[in-house]
Protein backbone atom coordinates (compact mmCIF):
# COMPACT_ATOMS: atom_id res chain seq x y z
CA UNK A 1 0.00 0.00 0.00
CA UNK A 2 2.86 2.40 1.02
CA UNK A 3 4.04 1.63 -2.85
CA UNK A 4 0.51 2.71 -4.24
CA UNK A 5 0.35 5.59 -2.26
CA UNK A 6 3.70 7.07 -3.34
CA UNK A 7 2.85 6.18 -7.26
CA UNK A 8 -0.24 8.39 -6.46
CA UNK A 9 1.65 11.42 -4.63
CA UNK A 10 3.68 11.12 -8.31
CA UNK A 11 0.41 11.90 -10.47
CA UNK A 12 -0.75 14.86 -11.50
CA UNK A 13 -4.45 14.89 -11.48
CA UNK A 14 -4.18 12.80 -7.68
CA UNK A 15 -5.96 16.14 -6.14
CA UNK A 16 -9.07 15.68 -8.12
CA UNK A 17 -9.57 12.49 -6.12
CA UNK A 18 -11.07 12.35 -3.30
CA UNK A 19 -9.28 10.69 0.34
CA UNK A 20 -12.21 7.64 0.08
CA UNK A 21 -11.32 6.71 -3.59
CA UNK A 22 -8.05 7.35 -3.38
CA UNK A 23 -7.49 4.96 -0.34
CA UNK A 24 -9.96 2.17 -2.13
CA UNK A 25 -7.61 2.50 -5.37
CA UNK A 26 -4.43 1.25 -2.28
CA UNK A 27 -6.99 -1.42 -0.93
CA UNK A 28 -7.47 -2.98 -4.15
CA UNK A 29 -3.95 -2.64 -5.48
CA UNK A 30 -2.83 -4.53 -2.02
CA UNK A 31 -5.72 -6.76 -2.41
CA UNK A 32 -4.17 -7.51 -6.21
CA UNK A 33 -0.56 -7.70 -5.01
CA UNK A 34 -1.58 -10.59 -2.51
CA UNK A 35 -3.37 -12.66 -4.43
CA UNK A 36 -1.06 -12.36 -7.43
CA UNK A 37 1.67 -13.59 -4.93
CA UNK A 38 -0.34 -16.18 -3.22
CA UNK A 39 -0.98 -17.63 -7.05
CA UNK A 40 3.08 -17.84 -7.37
CA UNK A 41 3.31 -19.66 -4.58
CA UNK A 42 0.53 -22.40 -5.44
CA UNK A 43 2.05 -22.73 -8.75
CA UNK A 44 5.60 -22.74 -7.86
CA UNK A 45 4.21 -25.59 -5.66
CA UNK A 46 2.19 -27.65 -7.38
CA UNK A 47 4.71 -27.88 -9.96
CA UNK A 48 2.83 -28.48 -13.10
CA UNK A 49 4.39 -30.18 -15.91
CA UNK A 50 2.68 -27.65 -18.29
CA UNK A 51 1.75 -23.73 -17.87
CA UNK A 52 -1.84 -24.86 -19.50
CA UNK A 53 -4.83 -22.61 -18.21
CA UNK A 54 -8.86 -23.87 -18.64
CA UNK A 55 -9.35 -20.81 -20.87
CA UNK A 56 -7.32 -22.27 -23.84
CA UNK A 57 -8.79 -25.67 -23.78
CA UNK A 58 -10.30 -26.11 -27.64
CA UNK A 59 -13.34 -27.97 -27.31
CA UNK A 60 -13.92 -28.10 -31.06
CA UNK A 61 -10.88 -29.91 -31.11
CA UNK A 62 -12.58 -34.38 -30.84
CA UNK A 63 -11.02 -35.51 -27.48
CA UNK A 64 -14.65 -36.56 -25.95
CA UNK A 65 -15.20 -33.65 -24.11
CA UNK A 66 -18.81 -32.60 -23.63
CA UNK A 67 -18.75 -28.89 -22.56
CA UNK A 68 -21.17 -28.89 -19.94
CA UNK A 69 -19.59 -31.78 -17.90
CA UNK A 70 -15.96 -29.67 -18.44
CA UNK A 71 -17.62 -26.49 -17.38
CA UNK A 72 -18.64 -28.05 -14.07
CA UNK A 73 -15.00 -29.11 -13.79
CA UNK A 74 -13.43 -25.51 -14.33
CA UNK A 75 -16.19 -24.65 -11.55
CA UNK A 76 -14.26 -26.66 -8.89
CA UNK A 77 -17.03 -27.78 -6.80
CA UNK A 78 -16.03 -31.37 -7.18
CA UNK A 79 -12.53 -30.53 -5.81
CA UNK A 80 -14.31 -29.43 -2.79
CA UNK A 81 -16.73 -32.30 -2.35
CA UNK A 82 -13.19 -34.65 -2.60
CA UNK A 83 -13.64 -36.34 -5.40
CA UNK A 84 -11.50 -37.66 -7.92
CA UNK A 85 -11.38 -37.39 -12.02
CA UNK A 86 -9.90 -39.82 -14.52
CA UNK A 87 -8.78 -38.88 -17.49
CA UNK A 88 -8.01 -41.32 -20.25
CA UNK A 89 -7.45 -41.83 -23.98
CA UNK A 90 -4.44 -42.62 -26.70
CA UNK A 91 -0.96 -40.84 -26.25
CA UNK A 92 -0.99 -36.88 -27.83
CA UNK A 93 -5.30 -36.36 -27.14
CA UNK A 94 -3.73 -33.96 -24.00
CA UNK A 95 -4.79 -35.69 -21.03
CA UNK A 96 -1.89 -34.26 -19.07
CA UNK A 97 -2.40 -30.85 -20.55
CA UNK A 98 -6.24 -31.14 -19.58
CA UNK A 99 -4.99 -31.64 -16.32
CA UNK A 100 -2.12 -29.00 -15.47
CA UNK A 101 -4.98 -26.76 -17.13
CA UNK A 102 -7.13 -27.73 -14.33
CA UNK A 103 -4.72 -27.77 -11.47
CA UNK A 104 -3.60 -23.86 -12.78
CA UNK A 105 -7.43 -23.59 -12.27
CA UNK A 106 -7.51 -24.79 -8.76
CA UNK A 107 -4.48 -22.55 -7.78
CA UNK A 108 -5.92 -19.66 -9.34
CA UNK A 109 -9.16 -20.77 -6.62
CA UNK A 110 -6.74 -20.85 -3.83
CA UNK A 111 -6.65 -24.54 -3.38
CA UNK A 112 -3.08 -26.15 -2.63
CA UNK A 113 -1.81 -28.29 -5.84
CA UNK A 114 0.78 -30.58 -6.55
CA UNK A 115 1.53 -32.74 -9.67
CA UNK A 116 3.64 -35.87 -9.90
CA UNK A 117 4.17 -38.13 -12.79
CA UNK A 118 3.97 -41.37 -11.41
CA UNK A 119 7.08 -43.10 -12.49
CA UNK A 120 9.21 -40.47 -11.17
CA UNK A 121 6.70 -40.34 -7.79
CA UNK A 122 7.54 -43.82 -6.99
CA UNK A 123 10.96 -43.29 -7.58
CA UNK A 124 10.79 -40.09 -5.04
CA UNK A 125 8.96 -42.63 -2.54
CA UNK A 126 11.68 -45.09 -2.95
CA UNK A 127 14.52 -42.60 -2.17
CA UNK A 128 12.38 -41.41 0.60
CA UNK A 129 12.08 -44.30 2.36
CA UNK A 130 15.97 -44.73 2.30
CA UNK A 131 16.57 -41.99 3.77
CA UNK A 132 13.56 -41.39 6.40
CA UNK A 133 11.26 -38.72 4.66
CA UNK A 134 8.80 -41.39 3.60
CA UNK A 135 6.41 -40.58 6.30
CA UNK A 136 6.96 -36.51 5.64
CA UNK A 137 6.18 -36.99 1.83
CA UNK A 138 3.03 -39.10 2.44
CA UNK A 139 1.50 -36.22 4.99
CA UNK A 140 2.76 -33.38 2.09
CA UNK A 141 0.75 -35.82 -0.65
CA UNK A 142 -2.23 -36.20 1.63
CA UNK A 143 -2.78 -33.07 2.56
CA UNK A 144 -3.09 -31.35 -0.69
CA UNK A 145 -6.74 -30.06 -2.19
CA UNK A 146 -6.27 -31.93 -5.63
CA UNK A 147 -2.96 -34.50 -6.48
CA UNK A 148 -2.55 -34.95 -10.23
CA UNK A 149 -0.70 -38.28 -10.66
CA UNK A 150 0.19 -38.18 -14.46
CA UNK A 151 1.22 -40.79 -16.83
CA UNK A 152 -0.54 -43.78 -15.02
CA UNK A 153 0.58 -47.53 -16.28
CA UNK A 154 3.56 -46.70 -18.20
CA UNK A 155 4.95 -50.32 -16.72
CA UNK A 156 3.37 -52.96 -14.29
CA UNK A 157 3.73 -52.25 -11.04
CA UNK A 158 6.23 -53.64 -8.38
CA UNK A 159 5.03 -55.16 -4.90
CA UNK A 160 6.61 -51.90 -3.25
CA UNK A 161 4.83 -49.59 -6.29
CA UNK A 162 1.36 -51.03 -5.10
CA UNK A 163 2.01 -50.62 -1.67
CA UNK A 164 3.03 -47.15 -2.05
CA UNK A 165 -0.08 -46.31 -4.19
CA UNK A 166 -2.27 -47.65 -1.76
CA UNK A 167 -0.68 -45.64 0.58
CA UNK A 168 -1.76 -42.39 -1.06
CA UNK A 169 -4.65 -43.26 -2.28
CA UNK A 170 -5.99 -43.94 1.26
CA UNK A 171 -4.70 -41.09 2.42
CA UNK A 172 -5.96 -39.08 0.44
CA UNK A 173 -9.69 -41.04 0.50
CA UNK A 174 -11.79 -38.30 2.20
CA UNK A 175 -9.45 -35.58 2.54
CA UNK A 176 -8.34 -34.28 -1.19
CA UNK A 177 -8.99 -35.15 -4.61
CA UNK A 178 -6.85 -36.84 -7.31
CA UNK A 179 -6.65 -36.34 -10.92
CA UNK A 180 -5.09 -39.88 -12.48
CA UNK A 181 -4.05 -39.96 -16.15
CA UNK A 182 -3.48 -42.61 -18.18
CA UNK A 183 -3.05 -44.08 -22.10
CA UNK A 184 -4.61 -47.40 -20.52
CA UNK A 185 -8.03 -47.93 -21.06
CA UNK A 186 -9.18 -48.35 -17.53
CA UNK A 187 -10.58 -51.84 -18.06
CA UNK A 188 -7.00 -53.03 -19.12
CA UNK A 189 -5.77 -51.33 -15.34
CA UNK A 190 -5.43 -54.72 -13.46
CA UNK A 191 -3.23 -56.04 -15.47
CA UNK A 192 -0.83 -52.44 -14.69
CA UNK A 193 -1.19 -53.27 -11.06
CA UNK A 194 -0.24 -57.04 -11.66
CA UNK A 195 -1.13 -58.24 -8.36
CA UNK A 196 -1.61 -62.17 -8.48
CA UNK A 197 -5.25 -63.37 -7.82
CA UNK A 198 -5.36 -65.77 -4.36
CA UNK A 199 -8.30 -68.20 -3.88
Amino acid sequence: MAKAFDDQQRQPDVTALTFEQRLGLMIDREATERENKRLIVHLKFASLRQTAIVEDVDLRTPRGIDRAFFAKLVDGDWIGRKQNFLITGPTGVGKSWIACALGHKACRDNRSVLYHRLPRLFEALALARGDGRYARLLKTLSRVDLLILDDWGLAPLTGEQRRDLLEVVDDRHQRGSTIITSQVPIEHWHEVIAEPMTS
